[in-house]
């Protein structure tokens, strides 16, 4: 592939990660850093050696920058995606793309009309961990999924900054529940399930400073049931469980990392239990090569994250915020 020249947008914390990742990628080289903060940008681009930095307007205006990665807070992604897209850049969007459906399809709108590859940055979609639930769920081996269990939670620490603030979307649902519910649309999506029109019900929420501080939910995708929760305020178990009409698979550690994917799959059929490893992957460069090479060949879509299930996942995490926040 020819090389990508990169451009991350927001210096913080998701964005060293995924500058770490991107020295892995086949193609792509960080090249430009934007921030609101001109000061910022240069400090961060001086850090990892970018050739360019600036305000996300002068980093957007440049003809020597091929995609963008969107790392800013949650409610500045829409904005800033939109904007890429139409500056003629590919854009990797950290998730969630949007706090709300109607944005994401913002988004996706603007993607078609400026012809430009987006991808929503789930790096649990990417290498042969997320390949091997893919297979196992449309070849019908464990016959069809019936029920999902998934978690995803952390103790924060501190009730400071981002994650305990309304305005900036904070909140566990929306930083680390949209990973469960993300599962729940790929393993129905593989199977052939409707997911278009996702239902949520059964939503519970602890709520902390007008955010949610813990929140679950069931969701309905077609015949697959789903159990999601999330926390931020405390850790919650790591691993998933997906329930088929002829078996199961358990996965103890479902998520992995930012820096490897996850890689063991535990199979149960008929009393019978067997362990599959998988290689890992570094993932944040697996999403940024797919990016690349959708971009190299003129698609809009990267077939692990396609559109449909951004739409998807946005819809769950809407209506779960809707009545968590509602109290």
């Amino acid at each position: 592939m020819q090389r990508t020249r990169w451009a991350v947008l927001g210096p913080g914390a998701i964005s060293r990660d995924f500058v770490a990742g991107l020295r892995s990628s086949q193609s792509g080289v960080l090249h430009a850093v934007g921030s609101s903060s001109a000061d910022r940008a240069a400090a961060f681009a001086t850090e990892f050696g970018a050739e360019a930095s600036g305000t996300y307007d002068e980093m957007l205006a440049r003809d020597d920058v091929d995609a963008v990665y969107v790392g800013t807070v949650h409610t500045t992604h829409a904005e800033l995606a939109i904007r890429a897209l139409d500056a003629g850049k590919a854009v990797l969007c950290e998730k969630p793309a949007s706090p709300e459906a109607a944005d994401v399809e913002r988004i996706l709108a603007a993607a078609a009309r400026t012809q430009r590859p987006f991808l929503e940055a789930f790096k649990t979609r990417f290498g042969p961990f997320a390949q091997a639930l893919d297979d196992f769920a449309a070849a019908g081996e464990l016959g069809e999924p019936k029920w999902l269990e998934a978690a995803f939670g952390f103790a924060a620490g501190s009730r400071d900054g981002r994650l305990f603030d309304p305005a900036l979307g904070g909140g566990a649902i929306l930083d680390v529940g949209c990973y469960p519910v993300a599962l729940a649309v790929q393993i129905a999506a593989a199977a052939g399930a409707p997911i278009d029109a996702p239902a949520v019900s059964a939503v519970d929420a602890e709520l902390i400073g007008g955010v949610d501080g813990s929140a679950s939910a069931e969701v309905a995708l077609g015949p697959l049931a789903a159990a999601v929760s999330t926390s931020i305020e405390r850790e919650l178990p790591a691993s998933g469980l997906i329930r088929f009409s002829g078996g199961e698979l358990f996965l103890p550690d479902v998520w992995g990392g930012r820096a490897a994917s996850a890689s063991t799959i535990v199979v149960r059929r008929g009393g019978a239990e067997r362990v599959i490893e998988v290689p890992v992957v570094q993932p944040m460069a697996a999403e940024a090569d797919a990016l690349s090479l959708a971009l190299a060949e003129g698609r809009l879509e990267v077939p692990e994250m396609p559109w449909s299930h951004s739409r998807a996942i946005a819809r769950v995490l809407t209506d779960w915020r809707a009545v968590a926040l509602a109290g």
